[in-house]
């Protein structure tokens, strides 16, 4: 009988990395696979972005049915992560009571992915995180250790992230190395043009630099004055900008009072969401990424796109030529942007890996082995 794989999404970040894996088990008959979409998919300020999760999924088989693809609105506005957490629990509980899966796969640092590894290590079901082992800042580092020491399964992108979660005491035998799953995206020869992208966006420049600028929990205070100053740069600057909504974690208010300001300003295009083939062109094309996402530190480099990571949600993460850090201050950004705008790109790097994840990943699940992992998980001491 074929195994059914729950792929949990919260976020139009997580369903990028998700989707290549999404779709190599979707079209093997050995899997039957489903999809809980909550989180800021649900939410209309972000561009109820279920409707991309269709989209995606809308030729496969994946699209036929309430059990394949179900939909649960986890939260309302400025509802504080706990309670958010809370929510995606209660219904997860629900919906594995109604329709068991095989296993549930979470991504990365979200709530979601806690909530869907607390439901799965509760209720005896197997939980598979992808991409553990990984070092940032906020509360983000906390909530991804945490999904790690609650998960059964591990794939990884590196040598690094799984010798971390060795060190939290997981089974080396439980940890898979498979490279990020959207550099699969990434390196595929399947992405629109940039035309195509401007055309789609109504995107009326050629140069351009990107920003995604998110919240950082434990530092309010840095929030709100990074966004400020990010603002005010943007306002200065004769460059052309493409600017993409936070996300929703405490403090996304204070972005949002910020970019008020950038309201009808000709040189500035701002989104509550890309697609993620679209955004990947736009990266691919950008003179820079100018904030602090995840992008900037896994994604640029691996097009050689220089990235102005601003202050610390990204702290210990992976440094590179291309990964430029600095300070919250106007004049630090400025000087970065300066620094690299006239500059050619980098030379590539596949740290986090090479474009096969999703063939890694389907030949995991296909061995046995793997579903022979024990569900009580032992610490597994480091010998010295």
């Amino acid at each position: 009988m074929a195994k059914n794989i729950l792929f949990l999404t919260g976020t139009r970040a997580d369903f990028g990395k998700l989707k290549p894996l999404i779709s190599k088990v979707d079209a093997s008959s050995n899997f039957e696979c489903s999809l809980f979409v909550t989180g800021m998919h649900t939410l209309s300020r972000y561009g109820y972005t279920v409707d991309e999760v269709y989209k995606a999924i809308g030729e496969h088989r994946l699209s036929q049915g309430f059990r394949s693809v179900h939909t649960y609105t986890n939260q309302i506005h400025s509802e504080p992560m706990e309670l958010v957490l809370a929510n995606t629990i209660n219904g997860l509980s629900r919906y594995v009571t109604e329709f068991r899966p095989d296993m549930i796969v979470v991504h990365g640092d979200r709530v979601e992915a806690l909530a869907g590894a607390i439901v799965g290590a509760l209720r005896n079901i197997l939980v598979a995180h992808v991409e553990g082992g990984e070092l940032s800042g906020t509360v983000d580092e906390l909530i991804r250790h945490a999904v790690s020491k609650l998960a059964h399964v591990h794939f990884v992108a590196n040598d690094e992230a799984a010798n971390r979660l060795r060190q939290l005491g997981e089974n080396p035998e439980s940890v898979f190395i498979i490279g990020s799953p959207d550099i699969d995206v990434m390196l595929s020869h399947d992405l629109p043009s940039l035309e195509e992208v401007k055309r789609y966006y109504n995107i009326g420049f050629n140069e351009y630099g990107l920003v995604i600028f998110h919240p950082v929990t434990t530092d309010l205070e840095e929030t709100a004055r990074v966004s400020e100053e990010i603002v005010s740069v943007i306002l200065s600057s004769e460059i052309n900008f493409v600017v993409v909504f936070p996300n929703n974690d405490e403090g996304c208010e204070l972005i949002f009072s910020a970019y008020e300001k950038l309201k009808g300003v000709p040189r500035v295009a701002i989104f509550p969401s890309l697609r993620m083939e679209y955004f990947l062109t736009l990266l691919k094309n950008g003179l820079f990424v100018l904030g602090n996402s995840s992008a900037g530190v896994r994604e640029a480099p691996v097009y050689g796109v220089y990235s102005i990571n601003v202050e610390s949600r990204q702290l210990n993460r992976f440094k590179y030529p291309s990964i430029i850090n600095v300070d919250g201050t106007g004049d630090s950004i400025k000087n970065a942007i300066e620094l690299v705008k006239g500059k050619p790109q980098c030379e590539p790097v596949y740290h986090f890996g090479n474009g096969n994840s999703a063939e890694s990943f389907l030949e995991v699940l296909n061995n046995n082995k793997l579903w022979q992992i024990p569900k009580q998980k032992q610490f597994i001491e480091l010998k010295f």
